[in-house]
């Protein structure tokens, strides 16, 4: 069985990048990403996955009168790729129940920093502006509170003293590009078991 993979992004779409290469390198094993999704037109990220010969659709929020709507056409596009699991790289809205109830466990966030401190946007420069001496990034589950759902991994990293949001967005989103697909790994080989908050590995 082939696991298909779905992508949902805003922007430049390196972490997209990243699982891209890991599936193509056969890393992720017996993977597909078989769609690309963007609520941004100008997402470069769409781009790269024309460029491996992906399904690229952009969903305009503006073109939807609800929510709801919205999500109703999210989940006709990710049932129409056979998704098995949804990756939210760079995805800046939140959703909505029904796509989560949809894909209950089968939905992975990637967050700039260790939850649960820190959560919601600019997580580095909260980090700096709060003076810890260490952030990183997680991967998690997704459930209906903001970077709330079970954490699968997490790496660490060192705050310096000489460190910009820049700085440190750049060292953090190294490790993304590591623990991200190794979380999808995982969830490919069968070896995550959600029980409660905690995501045991087998």
């Amino acid at each position: 069985m082939t696991l298909n993979i779905a992508v949902l992004i805003s922007g430049r779409g390196s972490n997209l990048q990243s699982i891209i290469d890991n599936v193509e390198s056969g890393y992720i094993p017996n993977a597909n990403v078989s769609v690309v999704i963007s609520d941004n037109k100008d997402a470069y990220g769409l781009k790269r996955a024309m460029n491996h010969g992906i399904n690229a659709v952009f969903i305009d929020p503006a073109a939807y009168q609800s929510k709801e709507d919205l999500d109703s056409a999210l989940l006709d596009v990710l049932a129409r790729s056979s998704t098995d699991v949804l990756l939210l790289a760079g995805f800046m809205r939140i959703l909505g129940s029904d796509v989560i109830n949809a894909y209950s466990n089968r939905i992975m966030n990637i967050h700039p920093a260790l939850l649960p401190s820190f959560k919601g946007l600019h997580a580095q420069k909260q980090a700096l502006d709060y003076g810890v001496k260490i952030t990183g990034c997680t991967v998690h589950f997704v459930d209906e509170g903001m970077d709330s759902g079970p954490i699968i991994l997490q790496k660490s990293v060192p705050v310096l003293d000489s460190d910009t949001e820049e700085s440190l967005s750049e060292r953090i989103l190294a490790q993304e590009h590591i623990i991200f697909p190794e979380a999808v790994k995982l969830f490919a080989e069968g070896r995550l078991y959600v029980k409660g908050r905690r995501v045991h590995i087998l």
